[in-house]
């Protein structure tokens, strides 16, 4: 069984979605990551008994260090971490502890509206003012640089009627749902292989 960390900092909406369609025989959230105390992805942590840890870059009450939570994720056999929403970059020894085995989940079609400051709605508004007609969603590897790592998996929408970001925003919310556990469950599956400088996931 593949035991995953969810990192998040909103709702936690891709969060629910591993938690509802990836089966639990494959798959367990050991441990839930925020950089927020009181995010609703937290709550939806503690009502499933999952362990919660709040992470910071510098010591302060009731939060651990990036430092100590290598430890404490190898402690617990982490084999995937999963940035579900996630709104900090992953300092770079936490990237070199965990390579290959961070992802991230971003709501465009990568390498297009990828990069620093290039979340949530800011995204979709960008997507809407470029005048595309589709976006979609990408799942990639974490490495150094924002949204930079090789891309595993994405799924395109139609886009060519909306009449705002926020109608972006929820077409692409729907193709998160369905692509994350997609390719969490493909991970557990040992499904996800890198070839040739590609990465390739199997049937």
């Amino acid at each position: 069984m593949l035991k995953i960390a969810v990192f998040v900092s909103g709702r936690g909406s891709n969060l629910k979605a591993i938690y509802e369609k990836v089966p639990k025989s494959k798959v367990e959230i050991a441990a839930i990551v925020s950089d927020k105390l009181d995010c609703p992805a937290v709550k939806f942590a503690e009502e499933k008994n999952i362990p919660v840890y709040f992470v910071s870059t510098k010591e302060k009450e009731n939060f651990i260090t990036y430092f100590n939570l290598i430890d404490e994720l190898k402690r617990m056999n982490v084999g995937l971490i999963v940035l579900a929403g996630f709104l900090k970059k992953i300092p770079d020894e936490f990237v070199d502890a965990f390579e290959n085995k961070i992802i991230n989940i971003h709501p465009a079609l990568l390498p297009s509206f990828g990069g620093k400051g290039m979340y949530g709605i800011n995204v979709h508004q960008a997507v809407f003012n470029s005048s595309a007609k589709v976006s979609g969603a990408t799942v990639h590897f974490v490495d150094k640089i924002y949204d930079n790592g090789k891309i595993i998996a994405q799924r395109a929408v139609d886009i060519s009627d909306v009449k705002s970001p926020e109608e972006i925003a929820e077409r692409v919310l729907k193709i998160e749902h369905e692509l994350l556990p997609f390719v969490v469950e493909k991970f557990a599956d040992n499904k996800v292989v890198i070839e040739n400088n590609r990465v390739l996931v199997l049937e």
